[in-house]
């Protein structure tokens, strides 16, 4: 089988580089599917709160019988616990239905910039790495303005920040920011959504070149450009296909044809709300 790649943070941790998330999963079918996911060959899990399905998880994790420190698992703090006290208490939550001691990463879900609490909220994320609750604190949805604060105000700069990206949005400015400032970049919705992308052209010939699917080319474009990824299926053979695209290499030609497909300059690749002014509970 192959092994994902690990990616070092800067704090000196490591996460694989190919997860399986499970946002909009039920909290049955999450304990089934993680399983699933795991027999595949995946390693790290990326859930949240207000997915409804962490529960789901911890129980795949106990079903598994992997130990701990083989399994990478995140989860986030939903926006109506954020702020210092409720943070803490949210996360105690979290970890109760993960029936974890330890969590490997935990992230701001969105920055909420009207709600502003997202300092603070910080905060106590970097005082649950210093109790050792959680080896690694990132955020989510945050931008280039966000990611300043939060650095300038606590001096403690993420470890990753997990943002909507995909060939059609593929967010290279934000990338580039990242990068000069060490933080890792996470891609959540990685295949887009509503098969639009899968059955592009570009993406249909490049699959049939390589004799792989739609879905693993756009998976090894996110791991050729160093995103970690996180694709969703439900579906067991979709599940292991997914996985399967750590054997598929991508040539530049390749790499730039869908770097090609980025539609940010005509404002109509962004798929969820825009974390500049996103304000919901």
């Amino acid at each position: 089988m192959t092994l994902s790649p690990e990616l070092t943070f800067n704090d000196g941790n490591t996460i694989p580089q190919l997860g399986y998330g499970v946002w909009q999963v039920e909290d049955d079918v999450a304990e089934k599917v993680v399983v699933q996911a795991f027999e595949a060959g995946f390693r790290h899990i990326d859930t949240a709160k207000i997915y409804g399905n962490e529960a789901g998880v911890g129980r795949a994790i106990e079903r598994s019988g992997l130990k701990p420190e083989d399994i990478f698992i995140t989860t986030k703090l939903w926006n109506a616990d954020q702020g210092y006290e409720s943070t803490l208490a949210a996360f105690e939550a979290s970890m109760e239905r993960l029936g974890l001691e330890t969590l490997d990463l935990y992230l701001i879900h969105w920055q909420q910039p009207k709600q502003d609490k997202y300092v603070d909220t910080w905060k106590a994320l970097i005082e649950l790495q210093k109790r050792g609750r959680v080896k690694s604190i990132g955020v989510s949805n945050f931008t280039t303005e966000g990611l300043h604060r939060i650095i300038d105000e606590t001096g403690v700069v993420p470890a990753i920040n997990q943002i909507e990206l995909h060939p059609f949005f593929n967010q290279a400015e934000l990338r580039e920011f990242n990068a000069s400032k060490g933080i890792l970049t996470q891609a959540w919705s990685p295949l887009g959504q509503g098969g639009e992308l899968l059955e592009h052209p570009a993406i249909a010939e490049i699959a049939a070149k390589h004799n792989a699917t739609p879905a693993q080319v756009v998976i090894a474009w996110h791991l050729a450009i160093g995103n970690v990824v996180i694709p969703k299926s439900v579906t067991e053979s979709r599940i292991r296909e997914n996985y399967a695209a750590l054997d598929v290499t991508l040539d530049e030609a390749d790499i730039q044809a869908i770097n090609g497909l980025d539609r940010t300059a005509e404002g109509t690749g962004r798929i969820g709300a825009d974390p500049s002014v996103s304000d919901f509970a």
